[in-house]
């Protein structure tokens, strides 16, 4: 039954992590072993549940933004009438599996072109189909004060045959560098945004 095998997904430890791609570029381009930031690549690798760095970011080297999904941010519950806990009530799941990122520098401004890629769980009450979940995106210097937002919605199909879907997206976002301050002391921050009714 593919409500049974998608509970038992949901009920399995899936606190998935990140892959790591990191570079400073002229223009955009991975110094490491993995392939640059794509849209495919990325959701290739949450098909294929790639290697993944434990810390839950994309990239630890020196001279780039890391890309941040803390657990909390990368997974989001839906469940049926507001019933949050109950996991008979789980419509779906959303979870970010999968980070990637490349920057530039030109003077005293970043740009980070980054990828984020992971799948949609369905529960006992959900229905095949489409879903769609808000995902929001912050810049943060070392001080914890934000330097830009922005929002998305990822998409996906979850089959009949199958209650898992896939998604990824790919996108940049620029912010000015204080004087004295190095790329690697900003972050990017990836989350889901828990602005629906029930959800966990």
């Amino acid at each position: 039954m593919p409500y049974c095998r998608a509970a038992s997904l949901l009920l399995a430890p899936l606190l998935l992590s990140a892959c790591a791609v990191s570079s400073i570029s002229n223009p955009f381009k991975s110094s490491d072993e993995l392939p640059p930031v794509s849209q495919d690549g990325m959701l290739a690798q949450a098909k294929a549940d790639a290697p993944r760095m434990e810390s839950g970011t994309a990239g630890d080297s020196l001279h780039c933004p890391q890309v941040v999904a803390w657990p909390h941010d990368r997974l989001l519950t839906i469940y049926a009438g507001g019933q949050v806990g109950d996991t008979a009530a789980i419509m779906h799941r959303g979870e970010i599996t999968k980070l990637s990122r490349e920057c530039q520098i030109y003077g005293d401004r970043v740009t980070v072109r980054y990828g984020f890629a992971g799948r949609v769980l369905l529960g006992p009450k959900g229905k095949p189909g489409q879903v769609t979940m808000p995902i929001s995106i912050k810049v943060a210097d070392a001080d914890r004060k934000v330097l830009a937002n922005d929002k998305a919605s990822v998409s996906t199909i979850v089959p009949t045959e199958n209650p898992v879907g896939y998604f990824s997206m790919v996108k940049e976002i620029t912010f000015p560098m204080t004087m004295g301050m190095r790329p690697e002391d900003y972050k990017v921050f990836v989350a889901f945004e828990r602005i629906q009714a029930g959800a966990g």
